[in-house]
């Protein structure tokens, strides 16, 4: 593994967003920071790397270029990624209503607005002891290796990997399902949707009297399954304007599985109700204490000895941390979360933070984890941000206090359901159709003014509004 010490501007003569990922030579060794205390910037900078680009971390290392600049701090984004996407449109993504070509960030030209630095990489192990992390290899699509693996020194870590989906270890899920955590995968989904559209219309306009049809099953009622099921809908409806005539929603199969008692088991459950009944008007077909217990080609087996066949299996029934997490030295939960304090630093290294849907956090006198929501991500970004400068000034650090905001499920251009308020008065406030529908919008144009600033987030904003009338309603490529 070669060896990356991360110099400081006036020793490597680069402008921000370049790395030395490429480079063979160690620079020259330097005495090592002290164990768990914070490096004087007389003597070199500062280095607080972020790994992880997803929407706390982002915001994070956002904050953090804008706060401390390049003089006297060296801040560091590392993602396997080269652009972010928010995760709550990815099921938008497989659906084709949204492009993520025109949503999606690129962190190296972020990095360079915001005065931080990105190296491309995935996370592979942390030497406490010498406060470096390790990067793993980074491979073509045909195996051969681009950057070799390397570590990169740090005085503040700050651990945002989020997490991925939880299978709970059914049979045959890995190898026939389709998950919705990357946009990689979305864009699979979508190229798989899209060749069946085309078959089934393709068959139709053959024999016009076939009974052809698409058939979705989607394994989780939670938001993402929820939504998706929606989605698809308003898509199928819109594919007849672009090339496929004898094609609509009724040749769409949606079948949507839930193990609990009810759908969306986050919401009160009147909304749950009303959600439930607006798919099925769509012609969602929803099933309810229904738990998968195996899946194979285009099958899945039910707990009841029933067989539900689909072209398209998504899986969206939970999440867990990524298993590499478990193997880092810290302590993390049965499900690969990293244990945090109030201040969200680990319980194992106050140098070490954790944000995001990657921690698992349970405040005092509660029995329940903080829910893995985007919401809770923006929140911990702010605290930890306000965590590194108070360490940084010698202060005592402040405690994360979840404040919940409620939860807000679209249903596409259908209908939206949700509650506002969640804890902060002692109860909910139930907000459906066009209220819900604006609310649900601003999240994520709260969520561009945390990535980008007020000024950029606003034209970003309205360059959105144009484009939902002067692009295509779908992407079909």
């Amino acid at each position: 593994m070669v060896t990356h010490d991360i110099l400081d501007d006036a020793a490597r003569q680069a402008p921000p967003g370049d790395t030395a990922e490429g480079d063979d030579l160690a620079p020259p060794a330097r005495a090592a920071a002290p164990r768990g205390g914070i490096v004087n910037a007389a003597s070199r900078k500062t280095q607080i790397v972020v790994v992880g680009g997803g929407a706390g971390g982002l915001e994070l290392v956002r904050r953090l270029g804008a706060k401390f600049g390049r003089k006297h701090h060296d801040i560091i984004l590392v993602d396997q990624n080269r652009t972010h996407i928010w995760k709550p449109l990815l099921h938008e993504v497989a659906a084709g209503s949204l492009d993520a070509n025109l949503d999606e960030v690129g962190y190296r030209g972020h990095c360079y607005r915001w005065g931080y630095r990105f190296f491309q990489g995935s996370l592979e192990g942390i030497d406490r002891e010498n406060k470096r992390i390790h990067l793993a290899p980074v491979q073509d699509e045909d195996g051969s290796e681009l950057i070799a693996g390397h570590s990169i020194r740090y005085d503040i870590l700050a651990i945002a990997v989020g997490s991925i989906s939880n299978d709970f270890g059914v049979p045959g899920v890995k190898e026939h399902c389709i998950y919705l955590d990357s946009r990689e995968q979305a864009d699979r989904f979508r190229t798989k949707l899209l060749n069946h559209c085309l078959r089934v219309s393709r068959a139709m306009m053959t024999n016009p009297d076939a009974d052809e049809t698409v058939k979705v099953a989607i394994v989780g009622a939670g938001a993402t399954g929820v939504e998706l099921a929606a989605e698809l809908y308003n898509a199928a409806a819109a594919l007849r304007h672009y090339g496929l005539e004898v094609f609509d929603e009724s040749r769409l199969d949606v079948t949507l599985l839930e193990a609990g008692p009810r759908i969306l088991p986050a919401l009160p459950e009147r909304l749950s109700k009303a959600a439930k009944h607006e798919l099925g008007r769509l012609g969602v077909e929803v099933r309810e204490n229904t738990q998968v217990v195996e899946a194979r080609p285009r099958v899945l087996e039910t707990g009841d000895g029933n067989v539900i066949e689909a072209d398209l299996m998504v899986w969206a029934a939970g999440v867990k941390g990524a298993p590499f997490l478990s193997g880092l030295g810290l302590d993390t939960t049965p499900r690969n979360q990293i244990l945090v304090k109030d201040t969200l630093q680990t319980v194992t290294d106050d140098s070490i933070f954790a944000l995001g849907d990657c921690a698992s956090f349970t405040p005092e006198g509660t029995t329940i984890p903080i829910p893995p929501r985007a919401q809770a991500a923006h929140q911990m970004a702010n605290v930890v941000f306000d965590n590194i400068v108070r360490m940084l000034k010698g202060k005592r650090l402040k405690s994360f206090v979840y404040q919940d905001k409620g939860s807000l499920i679209s249903l596409s251009r259908f209908s939206t359901v949700g509650s506002l308020m969640g804890n902060l008065v002692g109860g909910s406030l139930a907000v459906e159709g066009r209220l819900a529908r604006l609310i649900y919008t601003s999240l994520y144009r709260l969520h561009l003014l945390g990535i980008h600033g007020w000024m950029k987030g606003t034209f970003l904003m309205l360059i959105g509004r144009v484009n939902r009338i002067v692009r295509p309603k779908l992407k079909l490529h």
